[in-house]
């Protein structure tokens, strides 16, 4: 198994107290496989990315276990952290414009990757960085390292930042919203891209996005998160043809489709839950058409249903 988190939880101290962004997940994933993490705004998606990398804001901690080819992550120095991002690990960020320095030209960027934690000489770096240009699918390479962010549109921009993680050749990716503010078009050939280095470099991928419709063609396995915890996780395929969790259901009950009539699209009521100030029993009880007395007293434990693992207190079979 190629990654394996273990209860983890992450935690950020703030002047309002403390905000628990994470609670108790736990997945696995192994080499040359695809996860989505799925959920809305604030539920722990991108923490739980921040805190497998290392990434965490000053003022956040992540206790629980994540290890990385059996290596555990957590606890590591600064500098044992850069050097497993560098050969293991990469993430591309959700808006690569702000990831990348708008004063340098993309092939210094590159480069200094490849001189640091390689050792090339800058000749070497270049030549890798113009051939991991080419295999994003950027023409004209070569002069391309010569240009300026700005100088890229969105699309090639995050072509180019797929390019940097790459550059080390990782075993895991984590791509944290890579579509978002991207047209459908371009949307399509970044999802298609991903799926091309996966089989060219045997590359695991964990895929952050509210998109269920990349999830459905491109990820094995989904985890769906819902106030910093997991309320279920399986294969794609079975989760999506049959939910068993009503916020599940009511995602993709919210997915605009083409081989049913809809006058409208449903909508889960409510608002999602204040962080720091999370209830006893299932944060979803206030917004779900399923809840019982015990919902709100009795945090539902994952517990396997027909493949896939689920926290509820609900009948699966009436979830539909």
């Amino acid at each position: 198994m190629l990654l394996e988190v273990d209860d983890l939880a992450v935690a950020f101290r703030t002047a309002d107290g403390t905000v628990n962004a994470v609670n108790g997940l736990s997945l696995r994933l192994e080499a040359g496989g695809t996860l989505a993490i799925v959920g809305e705004s604030g539920s722990g998606k991108s923490q739980t990315a921040f805190a497998i990398m290392g990434l965490l804001a000053r003022n956040g901690e992540a206790t629980g276990s994540v290890r990385l080819d059996g290596k555990e992550l957590l606890g590591l120095s600064p500098r044992e952290l850069n050097k497993v991002r560098a050969a293991q690990a990469a993430m591309i960020f959700q808006d690569p414009m702000t990831s990348l320095n708008p004063y340098l030209r993309v092939g210094d960027q590159m480069a200094e990757v490849l001189t640091l934690h390689k050792g090339m000489s800058r000749r070497e770096a270049m030549t890798e960085s113009a051939a991991m240009l080419d295999a994003v699918r950027i023409p004209d390479a070569a002069s391309r390292l010569r240009m300026y962010p700005h100088e890229f549109s969105g699309g090639m921009r995050q072509r180019i930042m797929i390019a940097m993680a790459l550059l080390c050749r990782p075993r895991l990716l984590i791509a944290d919203e890579p579509t978002t503010a991207l047209d459908v078009t371009v949307q399509a050939q970044i999802m298609e891209l991903l799926s091309e280095i996966r089989a060219e470099f045997g590359t695991a991928i964990v895929l952050i996005t509210h998109d269920l419709g990349i999830v459905a063609d491109t990820c094995e396995r989904t985890v769906v998160m819902y106030g910093g915890r997991v309320m279920e996780q399986g294969a794609t395929e079975t989760l999506f043809e049959r939910p068993s969790h009503p916020y599940t259901l009511g995602l993709l009950k919210a997915v605009p489709r083409l081989d049913i009539d809809q006058d409208e699209l449903e909508t889960i009521p409510g608002d999602p839950p204040d962080m720091s100030r999370l209830p006893k029993g299932c944060p979803f009880t206030p917004r779900c058409g399923f809840a019982m007395e015990r919902c709100g007293r009795i945090q539902p434990p994952l517990t396997e249903w027909s493949g896939r693992l689920r926290a509820c207190h609900a009948d699966p079979e009436v979830v539909r």
